[in-house]
């Protein structure tokens, strides 16, 4: 193996120039793509017990629940924040096809914009069981509204799901409540009393199901909603200079000892 003083002292021009044109191009690709802000909102995860019925009307074991739930219940959160769903959903809001130009028209142009955000967007558990919702975008102004409506959009979903049974119980309720008040009319007189205290049963179930369903319990409880940021957060251009040169060296070294290996055994 050659000296490493050696193949510089005889290949340093080449490595120069291999140097010089890796910063060239490196320098041209990051100095001419336009800076992109990123702002980040962070949540913490809603007891899933706050849509429980018994946490409400059972006040024996209310001090048992807590508001707040355990980092595992984000998993869930962070598998839909993956999904085409949620980012369609904040395009149609924000017009962003128009925001970045697709070319192309109507439904296609929505589905491009989505993928976009869906590229510039981050939805991830820190290691201190925070949601943060990142979303990088040129303009500085526009990349906090989109993570809040991110994560408003997490929010709406996960709601839709932790109620979805409360909802399918209370219409059985009202279903079952109908149809029992429709077999009054058929019973005999002496059956009247037990039939209108099993319908009062079924109105204070109603009336307890039907406060759950309104109060709609949250599934994210947001901490920090995004902000501006002053400060571009990508390209990191000299970090990316710097690496350049790095491995430009290097591979310019390596390239310079296996010629002057193959121009050795030539000789």
């Amino acid at each position: 193996m050659p000296d490493i003083f050696s193949l510089i002292k005889n290949w340093w021009k080449q490595t120069l120039l291999l140097l010089l044109l890796s910063l060239v191009t490196t320098g041209v690709i990051v100095y001419t793509k336009r800076p992109e802000y990123l702002s980040v909102a962070t949540a913490v995860p809603a007891s899933t017990y706050t849509s429980d019925k018994a946490r409400l009307f059972n006040s024996n074991i209310e001090q048992l629940y807590t508001a707040l739930g355990t980092p595992d219940d984000l998993d869930l959160v962070v598998g839909t924040g993956k999904l085409d769903t949620v980012y369609l959903a904040v395009t149609a809001q924000f017009n962003l096809q128009d925001h970045y130009k697709t070319g192309e028209k109507g439904e296609a142009a929505i589905g491009k914009a989505a993928s976009l955000l869906k590229k510039n967007s981050s939805v991830t558990k820190s290691e201190y069981g925070e949601l943060k919702v990142r979303v990088w975008d040129t303009d500085k102004n526009l990349a906090p509204q989109l993570a809040n409506a991110v994560m408003n959009q997490l929010q709406f979903m996960h709601q839709g799901l932790r109620n979805a049974g409360n909802e399918a119980t209370l219409g059985s309720l009202i279903t079952g409540r109908k149809r029992l008040q429709q077999q009054m009319d058929s019973v005999p007189a002496d059956a009247t009393a037990a039939m209108m205290t099993r319908l009062a049963g079924y109105d204070k179930l109603i009336d307890e199901y039907q406060l759950i369903v309104d109060n709609r319990a949250p599934a994210l409880v947001v901490v920090e909603n995004a902000r501006t940021s002053d400060w571009p957060d990508r390209p990191k251009r000299v970090q990316w200079m710097l690496a350049t040169a790095v491995l430009a060296l290097l591979f310019s070294l390596l390239l310079a000892a296996l010629l002057e290996k193959r121009k050795s055994a030539i000789g």
